[in-house]
């Protein structure tokens, strides 16, 4: 064979080896718009936008990505749980996820919802899963391309796991922490005055309770001090340093909590996936708590909910 002969067939292998081999993202749980743009049309990367705003996604999305309902798709329709096994299988397989498929996660509010979708994948087993780092006020703020219509995927052929219990924390857990049965740290994300009972839940919201404040033993972390100025996570360093600051190292089990569970779950991502520490997310949150009959919470504000 000849040099141009050799020099083909080697341009060829190259040419197919990058093609067939899934490029690695740029961060174990991470990836940057960067690398997202670049890896749009790899047959081996899923993307898909959780948005909580109403016709974000249908207005432009990310080129190629899916649409998963916060309030539909990740949730029961009917109890107040998380997806069953078969419902989440079904979406994943109608998305085109298949067991090699690398699934970028995206959305409005920093993530929030985004982050939600990341926890539940992780709960059922599902490998290969990053949130893309910014979300879409990154991608947008950056001028990048968004496309309003809607893929149709072939279907894939994931399996996803029985619940993992270990990533879920329930009420009686909770209540073990505030009442020191147990030595698990709690950490309430929400705002300083949804945190010292000031207020019951952020203004314009539906989901309330009927008493205000926090479970007792947590300390009050928001959400947003865990992201630079741009919506992107901090650096491993930083963070170690902002959860450290309230006694939060990782040398004991943790338990995160907001309001229905969604900014919690953004942080149950800065300190499990980033950092490694044994947390679970409880997404009963305060909705649950503020509402339970005979738990302990403590009121600094003492404010009294009126019945409006």
């Amino acid at each position: 064979m000849n040099l141009k002969a050799l020099l083909g067939a080697g341009l060829l292998a190259a040419a197919t080896f990058i093609h067939t081999t899934p490029v690695l993202a740029a961060s174990e749980y991470l990836v940057s718009t960067d690398w997202l743009e670049k890896n749009l049309d790899n047959p081996k990367v899923r993307v898909v936008e959780v948005s909580v705003v109403p016709g974000v996604y249908e207005r432009g999305h990310i080129p190629g990505a899916v649409n998963f309902s916060w309030h539909s798709d990740l949730v029961d329709p009917v109890r107040r749980d998380i997806a069953t096994q078969e419902n989440f299988q079904a979406l994943l397989r109608k998305a085109g996820i298949s067991q090699d498929t690398t699934t970028i996660l995206y959305g409005d509010n920093n993530n929030w919802f985004a982050a939600w979708g990341a926890w539940v994948f992780d709960v059922y087993g599902v490998d290969n899963v990053k949130l893309l780092d910014g979300g879409r006020v990154k991608w947008e703020a950056e001028g990048r391309a968004l496309d309003a219509r809607a893929p149709s995927p072939a279907a894939g052929d994931v399996t996803v796991k029985a619940a993992n219990k270990d990533l879920r924390a329930h009420l009686p857990e909770v209540l073990a922490a505030a009442e020191k049965r147990s030595d698990v740290q709690l950490v309430d994300i929400r705002s300083p005055d949804e945190y010292s009972g000031k207020i019951f839940a952020p203004q314009g919201v539906q989901e309330l309770a009927v008493r205000a404040g926090h479970v007792p033993g947590a300390v009050n972390v928001p959400w947003g001090q865990a992201v630079a100025a741009d919506g992107t996570f901090k650096s491993p360093e930083e963070l170690k340093k902002v959860y450290a600051a309230v006694g939060i190292d990782g040398s004991k089990p943790i338990i995160t909590y907001c309001r229905i569970g969604e900014r919690s779950s953004h942080t149950w991502f800065a300190l499990k996936k980033i950092l490694g520490y044994d947390v679970r997310n409880y997404d009963g949150s305060w909705t649950e708590y503020g509402n339970a009959v005979g738990v302990p919470v403590v009121n600094l504000a003492g404010t009294v909910w009126g019945g409006q």
